[in-house]
């Protein structure tokens, strides 16, 4: 494990590091005036401060990486079919979710492990999300405590579970609901580990081991070194309580591995211990979608985890048009979405809301707080933009009449 003393130790060449970043061209790798204008952007100045053990793990995904790639591809084969002569002079990009009205059709995505990026993370996204008037939802691995998180940023919650026991699992539940989270997601699609080949050759695994390439790369990167010497190794926080000290179950979410035998019988279970929202992530076929809601969910998330897990999954837009055919309750989605024209293509098939997992993680990783802010101001213009390009005055205007997919080669394109 890094210690602090580890780090401290690197750290004395922090100033031979700083030398280094220049020569080796890290202050330079973004370059377009320092002013970000779009989330791309904000990946490289996540990618220039960021050790690449730890960039790898943001970005990488399962496989040859083919979801990951797809996931993209997806949206770039939908283009727009504008309206025209239509008055655009006042538009409203707010959404009612679940009855409660928020400032756009987002939700911070529950992702694992933020206290790397930046230290503290989670309430640093938390804390953006409650400013924007969006929800947050932090996840099961957080590197902040649902306690935590609670007491030092308000908006609203949501809590994402990983299932690795009931017992554990009833307990969190139990600590979500007494802390005031409004909203419980269930993710299904972490039975096993993705096989994430950058992770493994990186050697990236909980807790992080101390290696001199890591210390280099640390050296090289001495903004984040400098973080991590003052905060410390981040650490599964909802975990490391006294009330949490199953050794088997840490280890568990230390390989962040799921209860394999968890069905839909157990679905009805916790659905019987959680008096609030309940939400299911990770569905990607329409059947699965409608025994959800039978079984009592009140809306679904269609994920393939960011092209994390599975390294030959569908899009999650693939499956979105089906998907509302068959149920009306909320459907939202995730995974590759970098856009606000992204958002709109989802919101037009269907969707009621889209999670930003990787887009405000750049953010983070760039600038903190402040960058996850700018990210979402981002998003909410580019959403606007799109929306008066078509003629849609609000999210009540989007259709799948505004969208079509593009079949022409790119030879025809003028």
């Amino acid at each position: 494990m890094i210690s602090r003393r580890n780090v401290l130790f690197g750290i004395g060449g922090a100033a031979v590091g700083g030398a280094l970043t220049s020569s080796l061209g890290e202050a330079k790798l973004f370059d377009y005036g320092d002013t970000p204008v779009n989330v791309f952007d904000y990946r490289e100045l996540a990618r220039t401060r960021l050790p690449r053990i730890v960039f790898d793990y943001l970005e990488g995904g399962a496989g040859g990486e083919w979801s990951l790639s797809h996931n993209r591809e997806i949206f770039e084969r939908l283009v727009f079919r504008p309206k025209r002569l239509l008055d655009i002079s006042k538009r409203d990009i707010s959404t009612v979710l679940f009855g409660q009205k928020y400032a756009a059709p987002i939700v911070i995505a529950p992702t694992g492990l933020n206290g790397a990026f930046w230290p503290n993370g989670d309430i640093a996204l938390a804390r953006a999300a409650e400013k924007a008037n969006i929800p947050f939802a932090l996840s099961t691995a957080s590197t902040a405590s649902i306690e935590d998180v609670a007491q030092n940023a308000g908006g609203d919650k949501w809590f994402q579970l990983y299932v690795l026991n009931k017992t554990l699992s009833q307990q969190l539940v139990e600590r979500a609901k007494a802390a005031g989270y409004s909203k419980l997601i269930l993710t299904t699609d972490l039975g096993v580990d993705g096989l994430r080949e950058r992770d493994n050759r990186n050697g990236f695994k909980l807790p992080l081991s101390y290696s001199s390439s890591l210390l280099v790369d640390g050296l090289t990167h001495p903004g984040w070194a400098l973080d991590f010497a003052k905060h410390g190794m981040p650490k599964v926080a909802n975990f490391t309580r006294r009330d949490a000290s199953d050794t088997a179950s840490q280890a568990g979410q230390m390989r962040r591995g799921l209860d394999t035998t968890f069905s839909w019988q157990d679905l009805k279970w916790l659905r019987s211990i959680w008096p609030r929202q309940l939400l299911v992530k990770g569905v990607l076929r329409p059947d699965d979608a409608v025994r959800c809601i039978a079984e009592g969910a009140d809306g679904v998330i269609l994920s393939n985890h960011g092209g994390r897990q599975l390294g030959d999954a569908i899009s999650p837009l693939q499956a979105l048009a089906e998907t509302r055919s068959k149920i009306t309750q909320p459907i939202l989605i995730d995974s590759g979405f970098r856009r606000g024209a992204d958002i709109v293509k989802a919101l037009a098939l269907g969707a009621n809301a889209v999670q930003l997992g990787r887009a405000t993680l750049y953010g983070l990783a760039a600038r903190g707080e402040i960058g996850v802010t700018e990210v979402l101001n981002m998003m909410f213009a580019e959403i606007d933009n799109t929306m008066a390009q078509i003629g849609c005055s609000s999210i009540a205007d989007l259709s799948p009449d505004c969208i079509t997919e593009d079949r022409l080669p790119l030879a025809v394109r003028s």
